[in-house]
């Protein structure tokens, strides 16, 4: 019984926490910002990268989380599209572009490093004509 209300208890106690760092959104473009519970201002934006499967979307998270100041970072499989969440005062977008390109994949702006690409997996060897951003 002890354990059942320490369980509701931690859940009940996330749930709070969980709720003080929700964020707003600006939606007049791709390129947003975001304000949170603690009042720092970040952006968002949303491009297309190519790929193909879960370590796909594993690498290229990776590989935008990588760069100083991108706060969050989701690739959608199907979409073939990243949202990242990052402090446009320490980085440009274009740097996270470059950092994808460098683990071997496209994006909308840049063209993946042709050695790291033929390094990938066999299975993440993606169509170089396929959709993005859809």
């Amino acid at each position: 019984m002890k354990k059942a209300i320490l369980s509701v208890a931690i859940i009940a106690s996330l749930a709070v926490i969980g709720c003080n760092g929700e964020t707003k959104k600006d939606t007049s473009s791709d390129t947003k910002t975001t304000t949170t519970a603690s009042t720092k201002d970040l952006s968002t934006a949303t491009f297309g990268v190519r790929g193909n499967c879960g370590m796909c979307k594993t690498t290229i998270e990776k590989a935008a989380k990588s760069v100083e100041g991108v706060a969050e970072a989701t690739w959608d499989v199907k979409k073939k599209s990243i949202s990242i969440t990052y402090d446009e005062h320490k980085i440009d977008e274009n740097v996270v572009h470059k950092a994808i390109a460098a683990a071997g994949y496209d994006t909308d702006k840049m063209t993946g490093d042709t050695s790291a690409y033929k390094n990938l997996p066999k299975c993440c060897l993606y169509d170089r004509e396929q959709q993005m951003n859809q």
